[in-house]
């Protein structure tokens, strides 16, 4: 069931990027006309995302399987033996299959619009610097955010707040990394894009700067803790 979820939440996650990125973004859309600031238009799809984010934490299914909805936040997780090894790999699995549901639901919804090249199926991909740059500001964003969340669920008077510094800070990277990378920070969620559009440029960015930052962040905070960390938002006892 937990897997489910996983899978269901990143779908979400998805479809939810599809269609705010369509509104902000696509030429026809009368949004796009009234708002001609390409980083005020960034910034309004960071905040739907980082809402989308916070609202699937936060949800009860969330709470449920700890809304890892990222193959990098499961093998953090995972590396910190907060999930075991065969649960981890189901939900990395789900998360996979989930991402891809979620963009084919998007392409039923939003037709060919979400195939226009303003809107690319959401792919994330490198910025004008290059796949270098890339590389870095994903492995950056990621490690950050890791260290964030554990900090704040590892903090008594933070703690209920963690899944809002997840999702502001997903909010933020889209408003001030995107351009760089694209702002993936997922391997699941750069998958679904690329296989259901076609899109695979640079694709093992997506694949390896994540987890890395991720797996790295979380053995340094346990490594600084003592090994004494709780999970993020503290959801993995109601996962297992």
């Amino acid at each position: 069931m937990n897997a489910l979820i996983e899978a269901a939440a990143l779908g979400t996650f998805m479809v939810s990027a599809s269609v705010f990125t369509v509104l902000l973004e696509h030429p026809a859309s009368p949004f796009r006309a009234a708002i001609p600031s390409d980083d005020a238009r960034r910034l309004l799809i960071g905040i739907a995302m980082g809402l989308t984010a916070i609202g699937l934490i936060y949800s009860p299914w969330g709470r449920r399987s700890g809304a890892h909805m990222n193959p990098a936040v499961t093998l953090a997780m995972w590396r910190l033996k907060k999930i075991p090894g065969p649960q981890a790999a189901g939900y990395v699995a789900a998360q996979f299959v989930g991402g891809v549901a979620g963009m084919l639901v998007a392409r039923l919804l939003l037709g060919s619009a979400l195939e226009h090249p303003a809107v690319n199926f959401v792919a994330t991909v490198p910025g004008s610097a290059g796949s270098g740059a890339a590389f870095a500001a994903e492995l950056a964003i990621s490690s950050i955010l890791m260290l964030a969340v554990l900090a704040a669920s590892n903090t008594p008077r933070l703690e209920r707040f963690a899944g809002v510094v997840a999702g502001t800070l997903v909010a933020t990277w889209i408003f001030l990394e995107a351009p760089l990378s694209g702002m993936s920070m997922n391997p699941a969620r750069t998958f679904a894009s690329a296989a259901v559009g076609n899109v695979w440029e640079s694709w093992w960015i997506y694949f390896t700067a994540p987890p890395t930052g991720m797996v790295a962040a979380a053995s340094l905070y346990s490594a600084l803790r003592a090994g004494h960390v709780r999970c993020l938002w503290h959801a993995c006892e109601a996962s297992r």
